[in-house]
């Protein structure tokens, strides 16, 4: 396993770039009811805020930038995903001129399915998990000579980070809650810790009770393979660990937690109640992990991302109702 290199300044100044030529830095706000609910000084970063309406647009947009200057002859490319991290590749493919296959699980989001075929994707259905849509993929792209674009790389963290370093610039918080999907956004959290210099911060990984698999990873010390269960947070939905993820999950973060689909509804409704912004679930799992730890946090600054707001209307009517 390859560690991964941080980036020099230049280097990320030249990811910054490339990610803010094609949006603009998100907001991050300190709502008062919020702080009501938690005791607690509490930041939200608005990656619901992107042209995608999630974080993961930003490490498409380096990654495809980085592939077309390192190899221009690729006409076509492939992935797989549960739904952000295809709009992503979608979303920055089109904008080189390149085509788009993407690879999801059977019974995937009718929404996010439909804003990956509105952005010129052609979509195929395969399994009934990530997993088993990931390794499809890759066949796919040994048959069809397309690139594969993984789900996990070093380029697509560092577009990631882009987000949290905004964040470590405007806000110093004592912990972040950080859902724990593939381990991207994770990863890129302490990447632009360290660019930052945000040390005191504390980072703690958050998954999803029905999906436990970096949780038990992290335990284990080694990649552990656990069921996927969850209903709502599809986001995080993850069978197997990314091994290089989990490594730098093991070095930086303080804590790893777990919260459920039950959790995640109660601060998808706090997070529409107190800001009106729509969260899908792994959107609300930071803010779900901050209410469950709130006696410990209490009376300190907290930062908690709403890392996507992509929930299908039907699902999130349901939640709001409380069923």
């Amino acid at each position: 396993m390859t560690e991964m290199q941080p980036p020099s300044a230049a280097e990320f100044e030249a990811v910054q770039r490339i990610v803010h030529a094609a949006m603009p830095a998100t907001p991050q706000y300190a709502w008062p009811l919020l702080a009501e609910a938690l005791g607690a000084e509490v930041w939200v970063k608005h990656e619901n805020h992107t042209p995608l309406g999630a974080f993961k647009v930003r490490g498409g947009l380096v990654y495809l930038q980085r592939l077309v200057e390192r190899a221009p002859q690729w006409r076509g490319v492939i992935s797989a995903t549960r739904g952000n991290h295809g709009q992503s590749v979608a979303f920055a493919a089109r904008r080189h001129g390149l085509s788009t296959t993407i690879v999801v699980p059977h019974g995937n989001s009718v929404e996010k399915n439909a804003a990956m075929r509105a952005l010129g994707a052609t979509l195929v259905e395969h399994g009934d998990d990530f997993q088993a849509a990931r390794e499809h993929a890759a066949q796919l792209a040994a048959q069809h000579d397309l690139h594969f674009v993984p789900s996990f790389h070093r380029d697509l963290v560092l577009g990631v980070a882009t987000y949290w370093h905004e964040f470590f610039r405007a806000v110093q918080p004592d912990v972040v809650f950080v859902p724990i999907g593939l381990g991207s956004g994770i990863t890129a959290c302490a990447m632009a810790r360290a660019l930052t210099g945000t040390t005191a911060t504390r980072i703690i990984g958050v998954v999803s009770t029905h999906a436990t698999a970096y949780l038990d990873s992290w335990r284990a010390g080694h990649p552990v393979e656990a069921p996927v269960r969850t209903r709502l947070a599809d986001g995080m939905a993850c069978r197997v660990a990314e091994p290089a993820a989990l490594a730098i999950l093991q070095r930086e973060a303080d804590d790893v937690i777990a919260v459920s689909d039950d959790e995640v509804a109660a601060a998808m409704r706090l997070l529409f109640t107190a800001t009106h912004n729509v969260a899908e679930g792994a959107g609300a799992a930071s803010l779900a992990a901050a209410l469950q730890q709130r006696e410990r946090w209490r009376g300190r600054r907290i930062g908690v991302t709403l890392c996507g707001g992509n929930v299908d209307r039907d699902l999130f009517a349901q939640v709001l109702a409380g069923h």
